[in-house]
């Protein structure tokens, strides 16, 4: 049988072992939108096999803009290369406090069991996988002595240029957030690792750990970052909005309804959250699925040298139209000859395809379900308080004579009353003196 051509992914592990340095920088590097200290990483593999981390820190509910990186991981494994995957637990309680430090345990389970099901969905070996738990070595002796070092060497000026793309922004900083890069610069060194892979938001931190590593003592790492994908609103996919993103969990129905309400105008494709979906996610997949020999799973090529298929509705025309390339797709949907409609239809059945296999290893496990309920706790509201209706006096002025006599009557009767008491409060004072003598 003949060996798939490199590029092809994942190839099974004792080819991946016949590779050369240079096929393996090559598939390592791939489809990359930059990469930093790419000759270092040569000069290692003329040795050895790379080792790399990708971190995620767990705070929001991980969302499908995660095969992104995941399927670039695909490579890494391919190639090779040992992947670390940081659960950075205390980074996610530094960016703010944006996941509280009670949930954020639960949050690290959560995401080891998703991230662990979507690379099995995506038939990937898991030999090369490791998941570390930052907190396993943050709060050591030497990486503490080592954030001191770096603290008193870097301004406030340049810890919050560094995450300025990462750390949410605030008029008013904590310190934690200004201690977020440093850290993620260290775990480089700790983790033992020679590149770091991440989105281009993360390169400001990257710039800094090569910059300031060295003035410790360590060595300068390289990086690697892909491109980051468009929210369906058309901004970024983000975690805190669930408007601009899907759920791994999210079933048919609320995946038809996000899809249907995404940013898709006739002839725009520039901050088009549908066709950057197609073009980050169900294509590089889909290619990823050609190399593995499983062309028949993709449901969303039609044909199997075609990479996208979209099938028209009858009431826009009913044309059937096999892409081989995304720029071919887009440079049709840019002149009008893919309707908005039908390309959201044909991305709704690519995702749900996508989902399917996750989500029947998550309705399958109990420990599964049970870290999902643990980690993201339905809200609970407290509830409203019932306002007291206050009795305000009428103004006398506005008093009818009958309401100016009737209050009168019911002064006076007051007043008796009071007099009845206290008449009655002194004979019983004089009672007791009387008993006590």
């Amino acid at each position: 049988m003949a060996e798939a051509p490199i590029g092809s992914l994942p190839l099974p592990p004792q080819t991946a072992a016949k590779l050369t340095p240079a096929e393996k920088y090559e598939l390592v590097t791939q489809n990359l939108n930059e990469v930093l200290g790419g000759e270092q990483l040569k000069t290692i593999l003329e040795e050895r096999d790379l080792v790399a981390y990708w971190g995620t820190a767990p705070t929001g509910r991980p969302h499908l803009g995660y095969f992104v990186p995941l399927a670039k991981i695909a490579d890494f494994l391919t190639a090779g290369v040992e992947v670390k995957v940081l659960l950075a637990d205390v980074h996610a309680f530094l960016d703010n406090l944006k996941a509280p430090i009670e949930l954020v345990a639960a949050r690290v389970e959560y995401y080891r069991l998703l991230i662990t099901a979507v690379f099995r969905s995506l038939h990937l070996p898991l030999h090369l996988l490791n998941f570390v738990v930052g907190s396993s070595y943050q709060y050591g002796a030497d990486y503490n002595l080592d954030k001191y070092k770096l603290s008193a060497i870097t301004s406030e000026h340049d810890a919050r240029k560094a995450g300025a793309e990462v750390v949410k922004q605030v008029s008013s900083p904590l310190l934690s957030g200004l201690l977020y890069p440093l850290l993620q610069a260290l775990d480089e060194e700790y983790l033992k690792v020679d590149f770091q892979f991440g989105g281009v938001d993360q390169r400001k931190i990257f710039t800094y750990a090569e910059a300031y590593l060295p003035k410790i003592g360590y060595t300068k790492r390289s990086h690697l970052m892909n491109q980051m994908v468009p929210g369906l609103s058309g901004g970024k996919m983000s975690s805190s909005d669930p408007n601009s993103k899907i759920d791994f969990l999210d079933p048919p129905s609320v995946v038809k309804s996000k899809i249907q309400k995404a940013h898709c105008a006739p002839g725009e494709v520039d901050g088009n959250g549908v066709l950057a979906f197609i073009r980050h996610v169900v294509v590089p997949i889909g290619e990823l699925m050609k190399g593995q020999g499983r062309s028949s799973e993709r449901i969303w090529a039609g044909e199997p040298d075609a990479v996208f298929t979209v099938k028209g509705d009858p009431k826009h025309g009913g044309a059937v139209a096999h892409f081989k390339t995304v720029e071919d797709l887009e440079a049709a949907y840019a002149r009008g000859d893919v309707h908005p409609g039908d390309l959201k239809a044909a991305v709704v059945a690519a995702i749900n395809a996508l989902l399917a296999p996750i989500q029947a290893e998550f309705n399958g496990s109990d420990a599964f379900k049970a870290a999902e309920q643990k980690a993201y706790p339905p809200e609970v509201k407290p509830a409203a308080k019932k306002k007291e209706k206050k009795y305000t006096p009428k103004p006398e002025h506005l008093k009818t004579p009958e309401e100016k006599a009737r209050d009168a009557a019911k002064a006076a009767a007051d007043a008796v009353k009071a007099g009845l008491d206290e008449t009655a409060k002194m004979a019983q004072a004089v009672a007791e003196e009387v008993t006590k003598a």
